[in-house]
């Protein structure tokens, strides 16, 4: 705990958002979006929660204090980006919506001094270089209600970006939730299971009904914390041909490795296949869905 408060800390304690025209409130939601005469867009997946209580759990959750700088994707009208605002030091929002940026930066967020709205696509930003000039490199906390339709290419785009990250909290479609903490064995285990679990530690810590919606989506979704690890839990030798490997496994989910694999255009040979899980201790008939992170780890590095 610190000794004394700087400015920013006391600004931050002293601070009344009693005013603050909260949009968990339906009711406040419903009059921004007339006011501006805004209509969803599928194309950006836009659902926006009219929960206040989920929407303080869902920030709870992520651990938001007033020592992080947060970067939120897809804040929409602004609904979770004013409750990071009340909790966080600093906050980017990043909107790819050019409609909700003058809605975001001169009416539901002209409270706060310590939020930017980006209007950029979160996949172009170099998300490296802003967490270096907005927080000295130290690992950022990501926050977000992601787009359905998007959802795996930003998680994996956050992980590959090089950024030192804390954590990363985002509400997805519950069955993709669920793909993300799931181990081998399982009908919703696969490439994308592993990929999350080689870079963090994944946890659900939040189920949302669709109820909390506007426009209500056709399913229920699932709040999960994916807390960064320092050093992957596995030892392998070259991550890039372990992912090969994988995706190559789940592409043909129906057929053994020995074809999978072999016909996926990796230079692997069905001899050397066989060799490598003969050594690794697998059947030769196995397939990907029944390998843990740690086995494909293992069989990637006979094959280095």
């Amino acid at each position: 705990m610190k000794e004394s408060l700087d400015n920013n800390d006391w600004k931050g304690l002293c601070m009344d958002y009693s005013n603050v025209k909260h949009l968990g409130n339906p009711t406040n939601t419903i009059e921004i979006l007339d006011k501006y005469g805004f209509s969803f867009q599928k194309k950006f997946g836009q659902n926006f929660l009219i929960d206040e209580n989920v929407v303080r759990k869902i920030v709870r959750e992520a651990g938001v204090t007033k020592d992080d700088f947060v970067l939120e994707v897809g804040p929409g009208i602004g609904t979770m980006t004013q409750i990071l605002c009340e909790e966080a030091r600093e906050v980017v929002a990043v909107e790819i919506d050019k409609k909700l940026i003058p809605i975001l930066t001169k009416d539901t967020l002209s409270y706060y001094d310590n939020v930017t709205v980006i209007n950029e696509d979160i996949l172009k930003l170099d998300i490296a270089k802003l967490a270096k000039e907005k927080n000295d490199g130290r690992p950022i906390k990501v926050v977000a209600n992601l787009p359905y339709y998007i959802t795996t290419p930003i998680i994996m785009g956050l992980f590959e970006s090089g950024v030192a990250l804390d954590s990363i909290t985002i509400m997805v479609q519950k069955e993709v939730a669920d793909r993300m903490q799931v181990g081998p064995g399982t009908k919703d285990y696969g490439a994308l299971s592993l990929a999350v679990q080689y870079y963090a530690k994944p946890s659900i810590v939040l189920t949302v009904p669709a109820s909390c919606f506007m426009p209500r989506p056709n399913v229920d979704s699932a709040v999960i914390k994916l807390e960064r690890y320092s050093q992957p839990p596995v030892d392998v030798k070259d991550a890039h041909l372990m992912f090969n490997i994988i995706r190559a496994s789940f592409n043909q989910r129906r057929k053994t490795m020995t074809n999978s694999v072999v016909n996926a255009g990796l230079g692997i040979t069905k001899e050397r296949l066989l060799e490598a899980l003969e050594a690794c201790g697998l059947p030769t008939t196995v397939r990907g869905e029944a390998l843990t992170l740690e086995q494909f780890a293992q069989l990637a590095n006979e094959l280095v």
